[in-house]
């Protein structure tokens, strides 16, 4: 089974020589230097496990400084370098060589200068590949991207594994994207999260399988049903959700099979959610009034109040486009207590502080140049620079804070109007339905 990490090398060239005993840098000749270490290759009895492809291992950094200087290209990522590891007691250490020059071969071609190398130092074999990252035919640059990884550079790997009797890594699970397993990962609500738990809603509650599509409707969904599979698209959204891709339990034959189950099995199927803990506190002094909260206060804590779900009862639920925004929950929480903090309700103040924080940018900018220069004629300034270093970070962070403000507040404008109005728009049927009741 060989597993692949993929590193770029980025670092300039004339730093490699302090890295080359540490092979998790990224320099290009550290790492050329380091894989062609006699003590790591070298087994009892046996030649040495390194081999060039389009270059001779003793000058393949020359070689590879030769092909950027022709085309040009001395710039960006440098190289790239592979950790092609194997199981222990998988292989023998000729055989990982073999498979590692094979895959290298496979991979790179006749394109682009490579150095391989079997490692024996630790329990399981492993090759380092280090590769120029201008091909030496036509110039262009490798891409190293998700596409890459997972297409060319795993699908060549288990290739020559599987030709070779080795085990291959297979994905347990239908590959997602980054974002969303780091979501899951934090508790962070994500779009696949609050779809499935719309369907589950609606599953919940649906008669049929017609009921069902009727109900996502209701809950401002656009259903597709022709085609393959079954799909949805939120409100406010420009994409289609597939929903076997939410889950096993959530492909159309799962679906009509949890339908068939009565109202009120499933009903009894859903998990109980535990009572919630509210803990009640006695006041005794006398509270001072309570200023009214207005401007861009007053727009926060109520679009946060909307984001954690808490409506009032039997209100018309939260729009899909302000519920998938909850994932943005904690970034709207800073920009709210930098708004309290500064004291910022309008435009026109918030315009201010961000020319104000400009302006100490700039000035810091240049206390600092007049620092290095202080420097460079053999004056200690360490404790000024890093002080000046300190308040530029902070003013950085916050006029960050104040462009981000700038470009959210808009938005957060018009959907919390939208809700409004969607809100009032339900009013009239609220108050009808109170009156049938009586």
């Amino acid at each position: 089974m060989a597993y692949d990490k993929i590193i770029p090398i980025r670092r300039r060239l004339d730093h490699c020589l302090a890295y080359a005993a540490n092979e998790h840098k990224t320099d290009l000749a550290a790492a050329l230097h380091y894989i062609g270490n006699e003590r790591k290759t070298a087994p009892p009895h046996a030649d040495r496990l390194r081999t060039g492809i389009n270059c001779t291992v003793e000058t393949a950094y020359a070689e590879m400084q030769a092909t950027k200087r022709r085309w040009d290209k001395c710039g960006g990522i440098l190289g790239y370098h592979i950790i092609h590891s194997y199981a222990p007691g998988e292989v023998t250490p000729q055989e990982a060589h073999a498979a590692g020059v094979e895959f290298a071969r496979r991979l790179l071609g006749e394109r682009y200068e490579a150095v391989v190398a079997t490692h024996l130092d630790r329990e399981h074999l492993h090759c380092h590949i280090v590769f120029n990252s201008v091909s030496l035919v036509d110039g262009s640059k490798y891409r190293s991207d998700f596409k890459s990884y997972f297409g060319t550079l795993r699908g060549t790997s288990n290739a020559v594994s599987r030709e070779r009797g080795l085990s291959v890594i297979e994905p347990e699970h239908e590959g997602r994207h980054y974002a969303e397993w780091d979501a899951e990962k934090h508790s962070r609500p994500t779009v696949r999260g609050m779809v499935r738990a719309d369907v589950d809603a609606a599953l919940l509650r649906a008669r049929s399988f017609s009921d069902f599509l009727i109900r996502l409707r209701a809950q401002g969904y656009e259903v597709r049903t022709q085609g393959k599979y079954l799909a949805v698209k939120p409100s406010g959204s420009s994409r289609y959700v597939r929903l076997k891709s939410l889950g096993e339990d959530y492909t159309e034959d799962a679906i009509r099979a949890r339908l068939a189950v009565p109202r009120a099995e499933r009903q009894r199927l859903q998990p109980d959610k535990p009572p919630r803990k509210v803990k009640r506190y006695r006041v005794h002094a006398p509270m001072p009034p309570r200023k009214r909260v207005k401007g861009f206060h007053a727009l926060y804590l109520y679009y946060v109040y909307l984001l954690r779900g808490k409506t009032p009862k039997r209100s018309r639920p939260v729009p899909f486009t302000i519920r998938q925004e909850a994932a943005k929950l904690r970034r709207y929480q800073r920009q709210f207590r930098f708004l309290r903090e500064n004291r910022i309700e309008t435009v026109q103040e918030l315009s201010m502080l961000h020319d104000a924080l400009q302006a100490q940018i700039d000035a810091l900018t240049e206390r600092r140049k007049g620092l290095y220069e202080w420097k460079r004629h053999g004056i200690d300034v360490t404790r000024e620079l890093s002080a000046v270093n300190e308040r530029l970070r902070q003013a950085r962070r916050s006029l960050n804070l104040c462009r981000s403000i700038e470009a959210d507040i808009p938005r957060l404008q018009t959907q919390t109007q939208q809700y409004r109005e969607q809100r009032a728009k339900k009013e009239p049927e609220k108050r009808k339905y109170k009156q049938q009741e009586r």
